[in-house]
């Protein structure tokens, strides 16, 4: 097992290798926006992008990405609000955001990546999504308790649009979501015994938020109603 494969977040490692069959990454500057996603910047760095750096939004998720990057010195992980950054304009040729901007702050958030990604730089996002207009209260209530912001899936592509980005392609990956949630957990069981104590223990916190989301996705029926797609977009040039 190599360190830091377990990607816990919605669309697992698909997303990114989807993103991987149309875009090349060699030397390029690479922001990744969220937690939980060592294992996405390490598999950006094999790909010889030049740097990444993660951001992340509390003081936990910034030291467990720390701790499981360390000895990594073209990955560098900093902690900064995601609608208001420290970068300078048009610093980055791809952004990358897994699961971490589906909040109500989403608009501030695209405005701030118009602004810090080159012109012609490349945008990828999975986003969760209402397959449904109308949602069951539990499934409200699961998104309130971790701060998600859905849009219906067909209202998704107009926000990018408005934010300044040309779609180049879009994929839904809902089906992925019932994978994420059984099978993440089930692979850290399999591979505790090669994890340190305290990989385990940064785990398990993560596995514990876990659990709660797939009892309501999986045996409450929260798949009828909450999907993932995955938008890749271009910055438009002014």
């Amino acid at each position: 097992m190599e360190k830091n494969r377990f990607i816990f977040l919605p669309g697992s490692g698909f997303q990114v290798k989807k993103f991987l069959e149309g875009t090349h990454v060699e030397e390029k500057e690479i922001l990744v926006i969220g937690s939980n996603s060592e294992g996405i910047a390490e598999i950006f760095i094999e790909n010889k992008a030049k740097s990444v750096i993660i951001i992340v939004d509390d003081n936990d998720s910034l030291l467990r990405s720390r701790f499981l990057l360390s000895g990594n010195k073209k990955i560098s992980v900093r902690m900064m609000e995601f609608p208001n950054t420290d970068f300078r304009d048009s610093t980055f040729d791809v952004i990358y955001a897994q699961a971490s901007i589906s909040k109500i702050e989403r608009r501030k958030i695209l405005k701030e990546i118009s602004r810090i990604i080159k012109p012609e730089g490349i945008l990828c996002a999975g986003e969760v999504v209402n397959l449904e207009k109308e949602v069951p209260l539990f499934i409200k209530n699961l998104r309130d308790n971790s701060g998600i912001h859905a849009p219906c899936t067909g209202e998704l592509n107009d926000i990018y649009v408005n934010a300044g980005f040309n779609i180049i392609s879009e994929e839904d990956l809902s089906h992925r979501l019932q994978n994420f949630y059984r099978e993440n957990s089930a692979l850290l069981k399999d591979n505790r015994d090669e994890l340190t104590d305290q990989e385990k223990s940064y785990y398990k916190i993560i596995l514990k938020k876990m659990s709660h989301e797939s009892n309501a996705y999986l045996d409450l029926g929260g798949f009828k109603f909450m999907g993932f797609k995955m938008i890749t977009g271009k910055k438009r040039q002014k």
